[in-house]
């Protein structure tokens, strides 16, 4: 199956307006003449999508800036309220975000955000046609106590609760170990493969075997330029959702162009 691969940076809370726009043009001018064949997303911090729209989507922006497409880092399962802090689908939706990160890990484990809230915000991105980034991971514990196909099946099961198959063709899975998060300790190649061929045997079980063949499944926790050739070669690694290696221009453009290589 063909599926083309994705690359993500997840900023987290770094980058504000003024980094926004020099991060930006140093990276087209980098990317300039290349053609990878691959996905590339950003998703900044909420203050930074208006910048980072505009750069992108003005008609004198730098030639290559169509390839690139916006994230959100998270979104709200509700449409409009009483929720301070919380940025609603439709908000986002307004700034060009075609993609949102939801269910990561620090979302899990700062924040306490269940499977079943993140379900709700899966579902409630899919309405405004927004493309969901599913983050799903075990901690170190849980993947020495033999508990990671439990843990996995179970974030995966219930976040993807009522989900159609038509909406989970618009998904993409990353699957994050929460041991290598930031870390700079990476699964190995043979980890990560098994891990993500067991996560795409769940997703055959939930939408068939055709179905699961076609969700692309990124990988993420400390992936760097010199690893990513490596973890992208295996079949089931569908590209990364990118840390602290994202925040650098040239390090986001050698980890695309080293993933991009036959």
């Amino acid at each position: 199956m063909n599926r083309k691969p994705i690359f993500a940076a997840n900023w987290k809370m770094n980058k504000g307006v003024s980094e926004t726009e020099d991060f930006i043009k140093s990276f087209l001018s980098k990317i300039q003449g290349q053609d990878f064949p691959a996905e590339i997303v950003i998703a900044p911090p909420f203050v930074s999508l208006p910048k980072l729209a505009d750069l992108l989507h003005n008609a004198n922006a730098v030639q290559n800036a169509h390839a690139i497409q916006i994230a959100a880092q998270n979104a709200s399962q509700f449409d409009a309220g009483a929720y301070t802090g919380e940025v609603s689908v439709v908000m986002l939706r307004e700034l060009y975000v075609h993609y949102v990160i939801l269910g990561h890990s620090e979302r899990r484990s700062i924040y306490g955000e269940t499977d079943a809230v993140i379900n709700a915000k899966i579902k409630k991105a899919r309405e405004v046609n927004l493309k969901p980034i599913f983050c799903i991971g075990e901690t170190l514990e849980e993947r020495e106590g033999g508990k990671l196909e439990t843990v996995l099946r179970t974030q995966i099961t219930e976040g993807l609760k009522d989900v159609s198959e038509k909406d989970m063709l618009e998904t993409v899975i990353a699957y994050e170990p929460v041991w290598a998060i930031g870390t700079g300790v990476t699964a190995t190649s043979e980890q990560a493969q098994e891990t993500h061929a067991f996560v795409r045997s769940v997703l055959a079980d939930l939408y068939g075997a055709d179905i699961a063949a076609r969700i692309r499944i990124q990988y993420g926790g400390s992936v760097k330029p010199g690893n990513a050739a490596e973890l992208m070669a295996c079949p089931d690694i569908d590209g990364a959702l990118i840390g602290g290696a994202s925040l650098e221009p040239q390090s986001f453009m050698e980890i695309i162009r080293n993933g991009c290589a036959e």
